[in-house]
């Protein structure tokens, strides 16, 4: 096992509002780096937009996030991955720091918007979490089209599906989840998550981006999180509500996020990546993996990096 890890990190102080986003941990290559760099910097102007018109964290990171799962490059709605039946699946969440609302979908296939299907779940408020079929026929309740396997298949994800057929277990993917934590002007925060797992991943396999608590977490008391990485290992370590947790003692999103996956080489040895925001108005990012596309923008700042 893996007990001791390199953890890049980075972080500082928020100006008024802001949105951070990334585009999964793991290793893409020298090649295709600024192109995925360039897809979060589009996915946080999206999300930047939304918070200077006045828009809630949650708006905020809901179309970031969709911004990233409507780019072909990233892991998430068009372009994911295929599992081993060669299909698409999706999982996502979404959630807000200010009464805990959240909602969430997994195990879904046919739709390209996860995450705003998560949105209407977390806005009718009966359950979180949908899966699988009661995931499509909320989705059909609440007006989402389903769009088929099809149009969501690019011939990418088809290449390194036939490139993991026949490997045991499964593979991982160079672009990694996606997600987005916002604070907007008045302190509010949010999370949101969206992925479309391993590559030849077991059909009906659920990973940690949908599962409140270890994919994604957001409380305006503590911070907003989203993780990337090896979904297994977020879930048992309970990764976002770990960094979350660890923001509401009073330490930083960039300290949250690196004791997270200090925890995970130590505990479970994997790795993967983590960003946040905290209630002290603080942002922070930390991966343990070759590389972790991300984008931020704030009142005052606008950067990105891989």
């Amino acid at each position: 096992m893996n007990t001791s890890v390199s953890i890049v990190s980075l972080g500082g102080p928020i100006d008024g509002f802001a949105i951070l986003v990334h585009g999964g941990a793991g290793a893409v290559p020298e090649a295709r780096r600024a192109a995925h760099t360039e897809g979060c910097r589009r996915a946080a102007a999206v999300g930047a937009a939304a918070l200077r018109s006045g828009g809630s964290a949650l708006l905020a990171v809901e179309h970031a996030v969709r911004a990233l799962e409507e780019d072909p490059l990233f892991n998430a709605g068009t372009g994911a991955c295929l599992n081993a039946e060669g299909r698409v699946e999706h999982d996502a969440s979404i959630m807000e720091g200010t009464r805990l609302r959240a909602g969430a979908v997994c195990a879904i296939d046919g739709f390209s918007q996860p995450i705003s299907i998560a949105r209407a779940a977390l806005e009718d408020g009966r359950h979180v979490l949908y899966a699988a079929h009661g995931a499509r026929a909320f989705a059909r309740a609440k007006g989402f089209v389903p769009v088929g396997d099809e149009a969501l298949i690019t011939p990418a994800a088809r290449a390194a599906f036939e490139a993991a057929r026949g490997t045991e277990g499964a593979s991982g993917w160079a672009g990694g989840t996606v997600g987005a934590v916002a604070i907007d002007a008045s302190g509010g925060v949010a999370a949101a998550t969206s992925t479309g797992g391993l590559i030849n991943k077991s059909a009906g396999r659920v990973g940690d981006s949908p599962l409140i608590g270890a994919g994604t977490y957001a409380d305006d008391e503590a911070g907003a999180v989203s993780t990337t990485g090896h979904g297994e290992g977020m879930i048992r370590v309970a990764a976002a509500h770990t960094a979350a947790a660890a923001m509401g003692r009073g330490e930083s999103a960039e300290a949250a996020a690196t004791l997270v996956l200090a925890r995970l080489a130590a505990k479970i040895g994997t790795s993967g990546g983590l960003i946040a925001v905290d209630h002290a108005r603080r942002w922070g990012l930390a991966r343990s993996t070759v590389t972790m596309s991300w984008a931020l923008v704030t009142g005052t700042r606008d950067d990105a990096g891989i």
